[in-house]
């Protein structure tokens, strides 16, 4: 069997997931990247107009949320992570009348709407650094620029890199330097300036008081950085991040930021969330992000980066369990997003990409579903230089600059491009190849990877064992037991509930565990035993 939904399961299907405060703790969130979601206008750039007529598959998925990425204003230097101003839509992608009624209409189809907001810094064409580069007074002090070394400060002031490549500061005309973590066009900015903290309060007030029901904080651990911003002493530091300390990331300073805006999610009379993309070198750094008086979520990436292993696998889930239960916050899990690549083509295959996403879906806690993830879609590795956009792809030492492969637009219907992804091309060319992975071709097919993720979070509505926290537990994982499973094998239970993982690229005979209710792949039993597929996640129910 590939799927099993029993109408005794359905008719008692709980709303826990969209009920009232806290309901973050089991949803699952989708993201949704803008730019490659859906094109109204025939531009061949994805806007929020195609995204609110597309929200009906969203709900009919069953997630429980969207997160947006940025939609400002903006040069678009980074893909709209450099904002020029944060209170403006960019004409790119609409107005702001077209937020407000994307806003709404998820509303009505029972989705909460997630935002980006990006505060470590501004884009180079933000009002605030044309003024600092003017000259204006008291404007450089809301960035950290300074003067550099040498004789004539015609070195930068520290060893620091950029993430995307090279060195992390760049000179003014004047001579001085700023800091920039991330492209030039991107100027970090200083949060040690009261001016900084009012202005970002009054963004996040701009944007609840539109609606909004929380924000995706993006570098949520850049913002402050050591004092006296000292050297590194070595190179490749893009590959240090979240496994060793480092002076501009993760600071202790920056949970001040989030308790401040903690405070002020929860003057807002309807729940409103704050969700941090943090690295942190360990889980229980990681898990101070999420402590009661900061932010509400914070993604899981030891879980999007452990390989396919079953030792690993169980490793990561149990300190993730445990460095969340510390703090009394739900576990948040992540497979794919907009910044890495997809995981069908990390772990190899389609049919390993499908159980992972079912093993994803039966741990305790909330889950991120990046888009055309539902749809089983292989990251596009073939992309031609001349396209590329991500601004790593030119510059060395720094990441891979290979983000696009997963930013290509998804597939609705047809068997051509752009597949309905507007009436035009698209800004970043789709393969030959996808129709049938469109959702209109996966649609009603019982064995696609898109009725499979229907199909699952159908039941974890229905089973009360599935995704929420056991009752009376913060962090579900009291409600979470390993059973012994042989070698390559992952078997757990929760409250009415098991799941099996087999990794092995063979079949594998147990006893069963119970009754089969969803597997990613054909199970065969014959209620004793139980004949495992290779590669395949199977959802048990008693």
């Amino acid at each position: 069997m590939t799927h099993e939904l029993t109408a005794s399961r359905l008719a008692s299907a709980s709303s826990n997931a969209t009920a009232g405060g806290g309901w973050w703790r089991d949803a699952v969130i989708y993201q949704v990247y803008v730019r490659s979601f859906a094109d109204s206008d025939g531009d061949g750039v994805g806007d929020l107009r195609g995204v609110r007529e597309r929200l009906p598959h969203l709900a009919r998925l069953g997630v429980d949320a969207v997160w947006l990425t940025p939609f400002y204003l903006s040069p678009q230097a980074d893909g709209g992570y450099d904002v020029a101003d944060y209170r403006a839509v960019d004409p790119l992608f609409g107005d702001l009348a077209d937020a407000a009624a994307l806003i709404r209409s998820a509303h009505a189809l029972g989705l909460r709407v997630i935002v980006d907001v990006v505060p470590n810094h501004t884009s180079e064409q933000h009002a605030w650094f044309r003024a600092a580069l003017a000259g204006e007074p008291g404007a450089r002090e809301r960035y950290h620029v300074h003067p550099g070394r040498g004789p004539a400060g015609e070195l930068p002031p520290n060893d620091w890199e950029s993430v995307f490549g090279g060195p992390a500061w760049s000179r003014t005309p004047d001579g001085a330097w700023y800091l920039h973590l991330f492209a030039p066009e991107q100027p970090d900015l200083n949060w040690e300036n009261p001016e900084v903290a009012e202005e970002f309060s009054a963004v996040l007030r701009f944007w609840l008081d539109l609606g909004v029901d929380g924000f995706r904080v993006d570098v949520a651990h850049g913002m402050v950085k050591a004092p006296g911003l000292p050297d590194i002493g070595r190179g490749a530091q893009a590959t240090l991040i979240g496994i060793e300390p480092l002076p501009f990331f993760d600071q202790d300073g920056v949970h001040e930021i989030h308790r401040s805006w903690r405070r002020l999610l929860d003057s807002y009379e309807v729940p409103r969330i704050g969700v941090a993309e943090a690295w942190a070198p360990t889980s229980e750094r990681l898990a101070l992000y999420v402590r009661p008086d900061e932010l509400h979520q914070a993604f899981n990436f030891r879980f999007l980066n452990c390989p396919w292993d079953t030792v690993a696998l169980r490793t990561v889930i149990d300190e993730s369990l445990a460095a969340t239960a510390s703090v009394g916050a739900p576990t948040t899990w992540v497979l794919s997003n907009h910044d890495v690549v997809r995981h069908r083509t990390r772990y190899g295959s389609l049919a390993r990409a499908r159980a992972a996403a079912l093993l994803m879906l039966a741990l305790p806690g909330s889950a991120y579903v990046y888009q055309g993830e539902e749809l089983g879609l292989p990251e596009v590795t073939d992309l031609p230089d001349e396209v590329r956009q991500d601004p790593a792809f030119s510059r060395g030492a720094g990441q891979d600059g290979l983000r696009d492969g997963c930013r290509v637009p998804i597939p609705w219907s047809g068997q051509e491009p752009p597949y309905d992804f507007g009436p035009a091309g698209s800004w970043l060319p789709q393969p030959a190849g996808w129709g049938g992975l469109s959702v209109a071709a996966q649609t009603g097919d019982p064995h696609s990877t898109l009725e499979l993720y229907r199909a699952a979070l159908e039941l974890r509505r229905a089973m009360p064992g599935l995704g929420a926290p056991e009752a009376g537990t913060e962090s579900g994982a009291a409600g979470m037991q390993w059973l012994p499973a042989p070698e390559g094998v992952l078997l757990f239970t929760r409250p009415g509930f098991a799941c099996t993982l087999n990794t092995r690229p063979v079949p594998l005979e147990l006893p069963s565990p119970g009754r089969p209710v969803l597997s990613s792949a054909p199970v065969e039993t014959d209620g004793r035993t139980v004949r495992l597929p290779p590669d395949s996640c199977t959802w048990w129910s008693w």
